[in-house]
């Protein structure tokens, strides 16, 4: 794939908006309004979600890779790398392939890649413990992720609204 500056500039701004909204998200004690442990907005995955229908998977993908790779150095968290590796590819293989599906909205490829994101992370708790414990809480989690996906969605698809008339969504 032969990049173009436009596409190699946007990948870097979409990086550390993503970076900047997974920073600014810790700031806000979501457990307060939801009580349970390991449930985040997942506002990071709008710029996931915008990247995979503006630029494609393969720019998307890497765009994510950066964020968790960079997002776990900078927090000096590294043992936290797994469970937002594995989250991550997870939620942008199954958006990849429901959005090439083309039967779902931005909302449904969203609240698969929400759903997908904490299959993923209970899988990195289930290697990380050496037990299936974690298992116990992934409907939980599931039923969550339905709400944070349809957030994300709405997010992404008022921000592809906005930018309609942009040469950014014209390639």
């Amino acid at each position: 794939m032969k990049w173009t500056t436009k596409q190699l500039t946007l990948c870097g701004v979409l990086t550390a908006l993503a970076m900047a909204l997974s920073y600014m998200e810790n700031l806000f004690p979501l457990t307060l309004a939801i009580p349970l442990p390991g449930v985040k907005l997942g506002l990071a995955n709008i710029v996931t979600v915008f990247a995979l229908y503006a630029l494609g998977t393969a720019p998307a993908f890497l765009i994510l890779i950066a964020r968790c790779l960079l997002g776990a150095m900078f927090a000096g968290n590294m043992s936290a790398l797994i469970f937002s590796l594995l989250g991550g590819v997870a939620a942008m293989a199954v958006m990849a392939g429901l959005s090439r599906l083309g039967r779902l909205s931005v909302y449904g490829v969203s609240v698969g890649g929400a759903a997908a994101h904490n299959c993923g992370q209970v899988a990195a708790a289930v290697l990380t413990l050496g037990n299936t414990a974690p298992l116990y809480y992934l409907p939980v989690l599931l039923g969550v992720s339905l709400l944070t996906g349809a957030l994300t969605g709405l997010v992404s698809a008022c921000l592809f609204r906005a930018l309609a008339h942009t040469d950014l969504m014209r390639g």
